[in-house]
């Protein structure tokens, strides 16, 4: 496949397509991903083409689910687990914090857990309770896991590559509201690092650092910006574990100015942790604090509230004005 424009979702597919090819010890499973190809279509085809073996409808229990890609994984297997929405992952949870990211240094490094699994996350989508929160910080605060969201197409393919390529247990989080953006994918490039930030828009004034669903959000608001003769950069961290803290640093340094954006509510969220380091780091460098946009300390709210939920361009902006007053 030369370089194409390619919708998210298609772009994954394109990747596990790859996988399969590639390695015969990749297996996908999880609830729905053969013969309907999952409810985002994102495994669609491959069990047709793989067979059953290969492409493994389960039943509907998560714990099961993970339980089982663990014994497949010491026993050499490279398992991809698809955990159906975000609000979902919950029932294994248990087994992803106590068993899937605590083996290998049970183990005194002796054995691999090479699981990948993947969570379509986030809303914007209209979606029912329990389908579209953002649990990622829940994830990246454990030792043992990997942690990362891609924001385009061309990541999404590249990355989960290297997820699955990857010895230690990768949590990869899809932004389902991107599922339909497309951009360009050249599955000939040489791919950054999976865990390297990258600034996809250069900037003078603030940087604004974001990942997965909401490096659009910033990227529209650095532009806006723009309008009113503001410079903004904008990083894509792509990992939230472990997180770029150098990309992040040299963005600050240059600018002066920090702004953290991502869905998840604020509290407690990896924009905290971004918050403190760079403070730490970058303090005679920082010309205001850093300030933090996400969702709000509740429960997701139900479909036709989500928008005054979710980050947009207003609280974005918002943030961005407040620290460039300083």
């Amino acid at each position: 496949m030369a370089a194409q424009k390619l919708p998210l979702a298609k772009a994954l597919n394109e990747s596990l397509r790859k996988a399969l090819e590639t390695d015969p010890k990749v297996l996908i499973m999880g609830e729905d991903v053969g013969k309907l190809g999952g409810v985002f279509r994102v495994t669609d085809g491959l069990q047709k083409d793989f067979g059953e073996d290969r492409v493994i409808d389960t039943p509907l229990a998560e714990s099961g689910i993970i339980g089982t890609a663990i014994g497949l994984a010491l026993r050499g297997y490279r398992p991809v687990a698809e955990i159906q929405f975000d609000g979902f992952v919950f029932p294994a949870y248990d087994q992803i914090v106590t068993q899937l990211a605590k083996m290998h240094a049970r183990a005194l490094g002796k054995i691999k857990l090479p699981v990948v699994i993947r969570i379509p996350y986030g809303g914007g989508i209209g979606a029912v309770e329990h389908h579209s929160e953002s649990p990622e910080a829940l994830f990246a605060h454990v030792a043992g896991l990997k942690v990362v969201s891609p924001s385009n197409s061309s990541d999404a393919y590249w990355m989960l590559q290297q997820a699955i390529q990857s010895d230690d247990p990768v949590i990869f989080f899809e932004p389902k509201r991107r599922y339909w953006d497309k951009s360009e994918v050249d599955t000939e490039a040489i791919p950054d690092p999976l865990h390297i930030a990258r600034v996809v828009r250069d900037g003078s004034d603030l940087t604004l650092a974001a990942y997965g669903p909401m490096v659009k959000v910033c990227t529209e608001a650095a532009a806006a910006a723009a309008e009113e003769g503001k410079s903004i950069e904008v990083l894509d961290l792509r990992s939230m574990s472990p997180i770029d803290f150098d990309a992040i640093q040299t963005s600050v340094e240059k600018t002066g100015r920090l702004v953290v954006v991502h869905e998840a509510p604020v509290f407690y969220g990896s924009g905290a942790e971004i918050a403190a380091r760079i403070t730490e780091r970058c303090f005679y460098h920082l010309e205001s604090p850093v300030l933090r946009v996400g969702g709000f300390h509740s429960p997701y709210p139900p479909a036709r509230l989500e928008e005054e939920y979710l980050p947009g361009l207003d609280r974005v902006l918002d943030a961005v004005d407040r620290s460039l007053a300083y």
